[in-house]
């Protein structure tokens, strides 16, 4: 592989195989995906419902998860939407906009898809993502669409001794670092608590309940940001803890930003995660792993 074609292959600065690939396009552009649809809108009865719970990564691809009042979450397939009268289709994607329903881009953004049709799928202004726009195009759309908004990891600049030094502490650290979830899911707590060993916690949901537990038994209060080891933990004003990292020694840290698909175990500086993670109902603490 080239320079050039190892780059390309690279989303955040982490390899994307091909395989992985595939299931991206599944969740970002699927035959059959979610519309946000008025209740008295004439197509509040097409396709079948859709349950966020039971389709996690196409739910946080298009950032559904419980429908304001008088609307209904409908999954609708590519067949059903072109069926739909002009009027009709026009209507729906301009209202996914408004709705808050993520991948609806402009058409001006994409030029090159002209030529596909993108003008008449709706109002001329926005379309959605259906499969036959993604044939060839896979990673000319997916690497700025993961991208977005995304510090790139940089576990390739940390120092081999890094690794070393934290192997008994953080036996998974390294492993971890720099890969994509297999699914939506698994979230910054139980990153943490596999990358301090725990069989499995990396590809878990991971709940707050077990992860206060852990946190109650495997540390104690204080920590250094620059020492390795030391638990970074938010919690809102009342106490619930919201995010979680952990720290790998000479000002690095390892953290995941969210559960979804698009969201790899990255590595930063610790100060990059520290203003990343900042909210304004967030507090920070500090604990060791003992």
């Amino acid at each position: 592989m080239t320079r050039a074609e190892e780059r390309a292959s690279k989303v955040l600065g982490i390899e994307v195989p091909d395989a992985l690939l595939k299931r991206w396009v599944t969740w970002f552009a699927p035959e059959s995906q979610p519309f946000v649809v008025p209740e008295d809108s004439p197509v509040a009865g097409a396709g079948r419902e859709f349950v966020p719970a039971d389709e996690a990564e196409i739910r946080d691809s298009f950032e559904l998860y419980v429908p304001e009042r008088g609307t209904v979450f409908r999954s609708i397939r590519h067949d059903e939407f072109t069926s739909f009268p002009p009027a009709t289709r026009s209507r729906l994607v301009r209202d996914q906009v408004h709705r808050g329903r993520s991948l609806v881009p402009s058409v001006r953004a994409w030029p090159s898809l002209r030529d596909e049709g993108i003008s008449k799928q709706g109002d001329g202004h926005r379309f959605v993502w259906w499969p036959n726009l993604m044939t060839g195009r896979e990673r000319e759309v997916l690497t700025p669409y993961v991208e977005d908004g995304r510090r790139s990891s940089c576990h390739p600049e940390v120092d081999s001794r890094v690794w070393v030094d934290i192997a008994g502490l953080l036996p998974s650290a390294r492993e971890l670092a720099g890969t994509f979830p297999l699914s939506s899911g698994p979230n910054c707590f139980g990153t943490v608590m596999g990358a301090a060993g725990v069989c499995g916690a990396a590809n878990t949901w991971m709940k707050r309940e077990p992860f206060e537990s852990w946190l109650s038994a495997a540390t104690r209060p204080g920590g250094r940001d620059y020492d390795p080891g030391t638990v970074l933990v938010w919690r809102s004003s009342a106490g619930v803890v919201q995010h979680a990292a952990v720290t790998l020694g000479r000002g690095w840290a390892l953290h995941k930003p969210s559960q979804g698909w698009m969201s790899p175990v990255k590595v930063l500086a610790v100060g990059d995660v520290l203003r990343s993670s900042r909210g304004s109902d967030r507090r920070l603490s500090r604990r060791t792993l003992a």
